[in-house]
């Protein structure tokens, strides 16, 4: 396969991943501080496929704008949620987004761990808010991922290198455990801990979806590129796991936190 068809696959694989993603799946502990009327701002929307249900749920009287830095995902969340009015998907970087209005609500799911400066898109998302307005941060600890029973050994170096690779390019691991002290830092009250681990167990139709999640970053070649991999143990990883997934995997748990905070 040529690069080119390659990264168009990948592309096409992080697209349709976005694209499953809801509201009351993958967002569940926000639907109940969602009032009719707000104005509400999605940093890292992807293609927006929860922006478009937050926007759903506030009504046709609150408007709802996504941001991402993926202009691929904007364009396809643009075509593929066109007939909701009260919704905006924008390609734009939050530290260069300057609107002309203010939010009730800013909201970043899974995004903060990709950021080497969270503690600064904080700062900007406060500078947004309305008077009384507030941040809801979703977000992961990766360190304390659980797979039951453990996976292949292939998988646990593979884990191991992609938490060190983050971390050399500045990520934080345990962001979600970190969020609350960062908006205090900032001068945000009144600090909320929602748990939101997803839970994955073998019963459940998108099991094997949810879980082979690893394969899939596995099939990225940015860690072999970058020297922290060799690609037959890359190509290893994904095999061992695929066929993990499929006969032996029984649950997996990814610790996942709603952190709330007002101005």
């Amino acid at each position: 396969m040529n690069e080119n068809k390659r990264i168009d696959r990948d592309g096409q694989a992080a697209t349709k991943i976005f694209d499953n993603r809801s509201l009351k799946t993958d967002y569940r502990t926000l639907e109940s501080i969602l009032e009719k009327g707000m104005v509400i701002l999605d940093v890292g929307c992807g293609t927006g496929s929860i922006s478009k249900d937050i926007a759903n749920a506030i009504g046709h009287s609150g408007s709802v704008i996504g941001i991402d830095t993926t202009e691929k995902f904007i364009k396809s969340g643009k075509e593929s949620y066109k007939s909701i009015q009260n919704l905006e998907l924008v390609h734009a970087n939050l530290f260069e987004f300057d609107p002309n209005q203010k939010f009730d609500l800013i909201t970043a799911a899974r995004t903060l761990q990709w950021l080497n400066n969270p503690k600064d898109a904080l700062l900007k998302m406060k500078s947004l808010l309305k008077p009384n307005g507030r941040i809801s941060i979703l977000d992961y600890n990766h360190n304390k991922l659980e797979w039951n029973p453990e996976p292949p050994m292939s998988m646990k170096i593979f884990y191991k290198t992609f938490l060190k690779w983050r971390s050399d390019a500045g990520m934080n691991n345990g962001i979600a455990d970190d969020l609350p002290n960062l908006m205090r830092e900032i001068g945000m009250f009144d600090i909320e801990i929602i748990n939101s681990d997803e839970h994955y167990e073998k019963h459940r139709n998108d099991f094997k979806s949810k879980v082979g999640i690893w394969s899939k970053v596995a099939g990225s070649k940015q860690m072999v590129i970058e020297g922290y991999l060799d690609n037959d143990l890359r190509l290893k990883v994904i095999e061992d796991y695929n066929e993990w997934v499929e006969h032996k995997a029984i649950s997996m748990t990814m610790k996942l936190n709603e952190v709330r905070g007002s101005i």
